[in-house]
């Protein structure tokens, strides 16, 4: 157990230390913006902060808190800890999942299994691409994980009420970041009711509803007590969160088709280890299956479909399953190999994935990370404003550029993407992304001066409040910055190129790494300054 500790930090920290890419917004500005901006003062929140019913819970975002505030005290909060620290948290954070499914699989599957999923787990591309981030999703993951080790899978052991309450502990912190965890503990406490149905006695019942109920109101207690403090007045932002994901805002993020997820984010997920994932759930439908097994399956299955009822969908939510598809996995390696009298290739499993996960950790949107360290590395005189003409949030912000003398918006600004929350037709709206792509030489010739003011004053309405009330449809306007910070491909935009040569500005930094499906985001990271 030691030398799986040991090696799971390891990994996930040394994953986690090694990430210089972008994936995905969230990783940022739900996290490590929201408490850089609680402990430094500045930052950008984005509308999920600052809408009249904000969604999101402070707790997540809080994990940061302590690391920011030591370094501010400690003065070391211009140093590269500001970033090298939340990493190392969240790599720790995300060993647990190596190190607890070591235990859920011994529960489930059986000890002969557990190295196989220790295999899957570690050669994941899925994993590591994304469980060493600041997601959380990805802590969802961690925590799902560790409450299912505990889970009383068999409750002829005498010690599972004890377990229970742990499991329940953790069920209740992962529900507390992501509420829609709640789906898969609707299903575990429904089995778990189911086998203890024919106890001669209640007390069974008794027990599970009396720890389920007390556990889940003192942490929803503890969360709105937190929340409300945070926001400054009553505030549960779980139901905010549901009801707004229920409305048509969440579809303004995309609409997936309801097979989504199986035609997609699972094979995503699984990657290679997605035949043994296919056969190790085919051996779980096995009249000689145990019970836990076919219930792991049917948890799976169980919340596959409730998410797949939703309009907006993501690979990422599905991340807490991938533990269990990996033990899906195992069962199937493992009883293959004992059937073939031979080991399937774990090399295989190792020279698929490795060049797989260093591709998509190192180089795969490196460059919108790479310009932030180029731009906090900038002297004052020549960085007095910058400005980010991009798809909204391409690019950490201020959690890596940390620089107070640029926390004025309209010195720091970039383009927004507030969703329809004044109950706009969510098929025809259009955010300031929409707008500034659907013709760039007509946004910067009409938003812009006619000349550059060589003092770059801020810009008076850069972007959009959140949830602000306004008769203008798009009333942004901006000052020429100093700086300009824009992806290659819109210098191939008709007229964008010599319009920025007869302003003034001239490219004086730039990077591309790897291969880009978006055509707006195609042609590597450009820094133009006005000389």
């Amino acid at each position: 157990m030691r030398h799986l500790v040991l090696a799971a930090l390891a990994v996930r920290i040394g994953i986690a230390l090694a990430t210089s890419t972008f994936f995905q917004p969230d990783e940022y500005y739900q996290s490590l913006e929201v408490a850089h901006h609680l402990v430094f003062g500045y930052g950008q929140l984005t509308w999920e902060w600052l809408a009249p019913k904000p969604i999101r819970s402070i707790v997540y975002p809080a994990l940061n808190v302590p690391i920011y505030w030591l370094l501010k005290v400690l003065g070391l909060d211009q140093t590269p800890a500001l970033i090298w620290g939340p990493k190392v948290l969240h790599g720790a954070l995300a060993a647990c999942t190596d190190i607890w499914l070591a235990r859920l699989t011994r529960n489930v599957a059986g000890e002969r299994y557990v190295d196989a999923a220790m295999i899957f787990s570690f050669t994941s591309i899925f994993h590591g691409l994304s469980l060493s981030r600041s997601i959380s999703n990805s802590a969802e993951t961690a925590l799902t994980t560790v409450a299912l080790s505990y889970f009383p899978w068999d409750t002829n052991v005498r010690r599972w009420r004890g377990d229970l309450w742990k499991a329940l502990f953790f069920a209740a912190l992962a529900c507390a970041i992501r509420p829609t965890n709640a789906v898969i503990w609707v299903y575990m406490f429904a089995y778990l009711l189911w086998v203890s149905r024919k106890r001669g006695n209640d007390m069974a019942y008794a027990i599970v509803s009396a720890v389920c109920i007390g556990t889940s109101a003192t942490m929803l207690l503890v969360v709105v007590i937190l929340d409300s403090a945070y926001y400054g007045g009553l505030t549960v932002t779980p139901i905010n969160f549901l009801l707004t994901n229920a409305s048509a805002v969440s579809l303004f993020y995309g609409r997936s088709p309801w097979h989504y997820y199986l035609s997609q984010a699972v094979p995503i997920l699984a990657t290679t280890a997605l035949p043994w994932v296919l056969h190790g759930a085919y051996i779980a439908l096995s009249p000689l299956t145990t019970g836990p097994l076919r219930a792991l399956l049917g948890l799976t299955t169980w919340t596959i479909s409730v998410y797949s009822l939703a309009g907006h969908k993501e690979w990422r939510f599905l991340h807490p399953l991938l533990p269990l598809m990996h033990i899906l996995a195992s069962k199937s390696y493992v009883d293959s190999a004992s059937r073939d009298k031979r080991m399937p290739g774990r090399r295989h499993l190792a020279l698929l994935s490795i060049p797989a996960i260093i591709y998509v950790t190192v180089f795969h949107g490196r460059a919108q990370i790479s310009v932030m360290h180029y731009l906090r590395s900038l002297p004052p005189e020549t960085s007095l404003s910058v400005g980010f003409l991009m798809p909204c949030h391409s690019t950490p912000w201020q959690a890596y550029l940390h620089r107070r003398d640029l926390m004025d918006d309209g010195m720091l600004w970039a383009l927004g993407c507030e969703p329809p929350l004044q109950g706009q037709d969510v098929t025809t709206y259009q955010d300031q992304t929409d707008v500034f792509y659907r013709s760039p030489i007509e946004y910067l010739t009409t938003r812009f001066p006619e000349r550059v003011d060589p003092a770059f004053p801020p810009s008076p309405f850069p972007r959009s409040a959140p949830g602000l009330q306004t008769d203008a449809s798009y009333p942004w306007k901006h000052e020429w910055p100093q700086n300009l910070v824009f992806f290659g491909a819109l210098l191939e935009q008709p007229g964008i190129k010599d319009v920025l040569l007869r302003k003034g500005y001239g490219e004086v930094w730039s990077a591309e790494y790897g291969w880009e499906g978006d055509d707006r985001r195609k042609g590597g990271v450009r820094v133009w300054r006005h000389t």
